[in-house]
């Protein structure tokens, strides 16, 4: 085990930067060290928590989630090399138990024979199933490796309780714009990673372009330069030149980071609904443009609309129901991609619609009551009087029918104890509803009903 550690150990030091042009260039520019390191400042900044805890040497467990393309498996690499430890790889997609307990095995020889830590870094962890993540607590618990897991799913939904709790979680955002310019230029000028000493310029234009496109993913952005780069042909003395028409034809479409059952499907469906809620129909409209654009399925949309109809808009515009039953029936009848027309039509009405959820809070108020209090008897008089022996038994004895009554109302008690849930607001058609409703708690009131609701407040 000690011949196969040292083999290892040989093989695989930390930090090691691939060579060779048969090696892709994203792969060759990794960053080497902290201050190469493009963006996440949030978390690696002067003086925040990650930083502090690299320089510090004060870790055990570490889970960077976010994008791909962000550089999780870079800083994994530089942590190593920072700390002056081993870095081991595993991948969650091709590892396995045995995988596990042979690295660790290496890190228990690592720190007898050389008094040397082990990191051992899992790639895309919440592929693991819960047995392989539950392997790796002992050893986290006794020290033996450092772990870093690295996921593009939320690990607080994707990853065992237990490990989560164990370790530090760190989001890692897409790269802005201009870090991934930077990182293209970095390739263009370095003379023994990159493409300096090839003799090829690229104009800010291009560089943008190629950024803008990977939308946050720094690996995309560089295959594209090294795409523009090998297949533009020289001109007569020999330069390569990259304006933004290659850029263009070297990235054909703009990379939208979207999964389907990850972070990105939920958090901008989230934002949909928010901006809908909150009556921005540009937000709305911008979200609804990039689940399309992703290959969201446009099913989902509708039923989102349709919740936010009645959640979010109500009874202050109960047209706004049925104009988002109809995208949806529209949608589903023309399908994509004309589909997105009637879904757009949808969401700008109830962005622009006049809100109210006071159906639905009223609604929670009374589950609550029925979930925690006593639950109440339906009184007598509304108790069913449509079948025999009902009658001796006084169900339907004292109630009156409304219809029968000017304007199709009589003060009447329908609950055993006087409740008051629904509160309408001032908001589009339902001021009129509020105004009704205020009339006729007040004729309850005079009435002097057993139970006597408060009128609706203001």
């Amino acid at each position: 085990m000690d011949e196969l550690f040292e083999k290892e150990e040989e093989a695989a030091p930390p930090a090691v930067v691939p060579r060779g042009r048969h090696v892709p260039l994203a792969a060759r520019m990794r960053p080497r060290t902290l201050d190469e390191y493009a963006g996440q400042q949030h978390v690696l900044g002067e003086g925040k928590l990650l930083r502090r805890v690299v320089e510090s040497d004060r870790f055990t467990s570490l889970i960077f989630f976010g994008p791909p393309g962000v550089g999780k498996t870079s800083l994994a690499q530089l942590i190593a090399q920072r700390t002056s430890s081993r870095f081991v790889n595993l991948s969650g997609v091709e590892s396995n138990v045995a995988d596990i307990r042979r690295a660790v095995e290496g890190a228990e020889s690592a720190r007898r024979l050389h008094g040397k830590s082990t990191t051992l870094f899992v790639d895309e962890i919440h592929r693991f199933n819960k047995s392989q993540q539950d392997v790796l607590l002992p050893w986290i618990e006794r020290g033996t490796v450092r772990f870093i897991g690295a996921t593009t799913h939320n690990p607080f939904f994707y990853i065992n309780s237990p490990l989560v709790s164990r370790s530090q979680v760190f989001q890692l955002e897409p790269l802005g714009t201009e870090d991934v310019a930077q990182v293209l230029r970095a390739a263009l000028e370095d003379d023994d990673r990159g493409l300096g000493a090839d003799n090829i310029t690229a104009t800010d234009e291009a560089l943008h372009h190629l950024a803008l496109m990977a939308d946050g993913d720094a690996r995309k952005a560089l295959t594209a330069l090294e795409t523009a780069a090998l297949t533009t042909p020289p001109d007569a003395e020999g330069r390569v030149h990259l304006d933004l028409t290659v850029a263009e034809d070297s990235i054909q479409k703009k990379t939208v980071v979207y999964d389907g059952d990850g972070d990105a499907h939920y958090d901008t469906i989230s934002a949909f609904i928010k901006s809908i809620r909150g009556s921005d129909p540009d937000a709305a409209l911008y979200w609804l443009a990039k689940m399309l654009h992703a290959g969201e399925d446009f099913r989902f949309i509708a039923r989102r609309i349709v919740i936010a109809a009645s959640e979010d808009i109500g009874l202050a515009d109960s047209g706004a129901l049925r104009v988002a039953i109809d995208a949806w029936q529209a949608a589903e009848f023309v399908g994509m991609p004309e589909a997105r027309i009637p879904l757009a039509h949808a969401t700008v009405y109830l962005a622009t619609a006049p809100k109210s959820n006071s159906a639905y809070a009223a609604l929670g108020q009374a589950m609550g009551d029925v979930q925690s209090g006593r639950t109440l008897a339906v009184p007598r008089h509304l108790r069913s009087s449509n079948y025999k022996g009902a009658g001796d038994l006084g169900h339907g004895e004292g109630y009156k029918y409304a219809h029968d009554y000017e304007g199709g109302y009589v003060p009447q008690s329908y609950l055993p104890e006087g409740r008051t849930y629904y509160t309408p607001t001032s908001n589009g058609q339902e001021l009129r509803i509020r105004e009704r409703l205020d009339h006729w708690r007040r004729l309850f009131q005079e009435s002097g009903g057993a139970s006597v609701p408060p009128p609706a407040a203001g």
